[in-house]
């Protein structure tokens, strides 16, 4: 759905406190999470026609966007696996 947010809490709200926990502790998730929701951010923009984007680049952005939350899901994963919390 166009304009719809996929912030990672919203997406995934039963790993919010290993989510919490990542991004004060991992530097790597930190970063990963940043660039994460500013490719969101910018894909909402482009759906929303604030910006304007060919739509290949479009599709090359939901691509990154899929790609870093599968990274980001697997470091939540691992995290949850260590911690016994899965």
């Amino acid at each position: 759905m166009y304009g719809e947010h996929h912030d990672l809490r919203h997406d995934l709200p039963e790993h919010e406190d290993a989510i919490h926990a990542l991004k004060i502790s991992n530097a790597h998730f930190a970063k990963l999470f940043d660039e994460y929701h500013e490719v969101d951010r910018e894909i909402r923009r482009i759906e929303q026609e604030i910006e304007a984007r060919g739509d290949f680049a479009m599709e090359d952005l939901k691509k990154q966007r899929i790609q870093l939350k599968d990274e980001l899901l697997a470091m939540i994963r691992a995290h949850e696996i260590a911690e016994g919390t899965n």
